[in-house]
């Protein structure tokens, strides 16, 4: 079943995405965090990296949230503006001078090499994201008056907090009853949810969606599919077991056009196998294999993937085109510090037709 967008000039957005964004403070390099007497501060969060990444591409993208009005959220806003993206439908909210009430959430990323994986730690305890409830975003106005050719959000929003998980349904359905398509990262976060609580969730959502998106983990975690032939540290991924796993997928929700994944090898903490599937109209496409990545920062890459892939639906591309283009964006993405991406499209385009690293004089 194909995956029919609105035109480009019926609608004031090519995507919205619902979510939370964070500040991100890292020690540089590979410092720990309870040693380092510096912190590197970055801005992002899963929904919001897809949308600053599509916006820096040139295309019209926004962002749907709740912000403190004190320096933290005005960091937040600069750094949207740095890309374009609209943050007009953001719910502001006061600060009351301590965080009691609201505050914006930070996590403090560990970047991992050698044996020592990569490390988050949260610290996002009653932000105001995780206050939003159903009623607060009028997604009729939005929708059906601004108009969205794309929907964007994902389980890390819904995990969130009790309310989230009402809040996401609520901007899902008022999508598809528009004829938005509509984008899920499973993205299972387990310091956040369990597995049974993010299925139980997810299968209310699935209904709605139209291009699900997650790693080899997360259908396990959040949707219950097992893949056959994996061990718990998914070291291997028989790539025919999980495409086994996808058709079974596709076939319990056959509202589900598309399914788009990253299948990463972890070899260290700085070199990873990296690739992409896509099921798509009853066919699997396959990305290049990044054997041996060399990885500067693995925090967003799937992010980064997503947000590629989506770029080459909205704009035509085949669907060997898309999974190729999210798959070299992903991995660009992993060459830099933070969660989003610094790349320019001419440098994924430069990888994904196979162009080395030679340098550029």
């Amino acid at each position: 079943m194909a995956i029919k967008v609105k035109p480009a000039n019926e609608v004031q957005l090519d995507l919205l995405s619902l979510g939370e964004c964070m500040i991100r403070l890292s020690p540089p390099g590979h410092q720990r965090i309870e040693l380092t007497p510096v912190f590197e501060a970055y801005a992002g969060g899963g929904e919001y990296n897809v949308a600053y990444a599509l916006s820096k591409y040139g295309m019209r993208t926004g962002f749907v949230s709740s912000l403190v009005d004190n320096p933290l959220g005005a960091f937040i806003k600069n750094h949207a503006r740095t890309s374009g993206m609209d943050i007009s439908e953001v719910k502001w909210v006061p600060y009351d001078g301590s965080g009691r009430t609201d505050r914006i959430g930070l996590n403090f990323t560990e970047v991992g090499i050698g044996v020592r994986a990569s490390v988050t730690l949260y610290d996002r305890g009653n932000t105001a994201v995780a206050h939003m409830k159903a009623g607060d975003i009028d997604w009729k106005r939005i929708f059906n008056e601004r108009k969205v050719r794309w929907f964007h959000t994902g389980g890390i929003f819904t995990a969130l907090s009790d309310s989230c998980e009402d809040v996401a349904p609520e901007a899902m359905k008022a999508a598809h009853e528009a004829g938005t398509i509509v984008s899920y990262d499973l993205n299972f976060r387990s310091k956040l949810w369990s597995s049974k609580k993010a299925i139980e969730a997810t299968k209310k959502l699935v209904p709605f969606i139209d291009v699900l998106i997650g790693n080899e983990e997360d259908f396990q975690k959040v949707l219950g599919f097992e893949v056959e032939g994996t061990d718990e540290n998914l070291k291997s991924l028989p790539i025919e077991a999980y495409k086994k796993m996808v058709k079974k997928v596709v076939a319990a929700y056959p509202n589900i056009k598309a399914v788009g994944t990253t299948l990463r090898e972890v070899v260290s903490g700085l070199i990873n196998n990296w690739s992409a599937i896509m099921y798509y109209d009853g066919t699997f496409y396959e990305s290049r294999k990044f054997e041996g990545l060399e990885i500067e920062d693995r925090v967003g890459g799937g992010d980064g993937f997503c947000s590629g892939f989506v770029y080459g639906l909205l704009h035509d591309m085949t669907p060997q085109e898309c999974v190729d283009l999210g798959a070299a964006h992903g991995a660009l993405l992993q060459s830099t510090r933070g969660d989003t991406s610094m790349c320019t499209m001419d440098e994924v385009m430069h990888v994904m037709k196979g162009g080395s690293a030679r340098i550029k004089r």
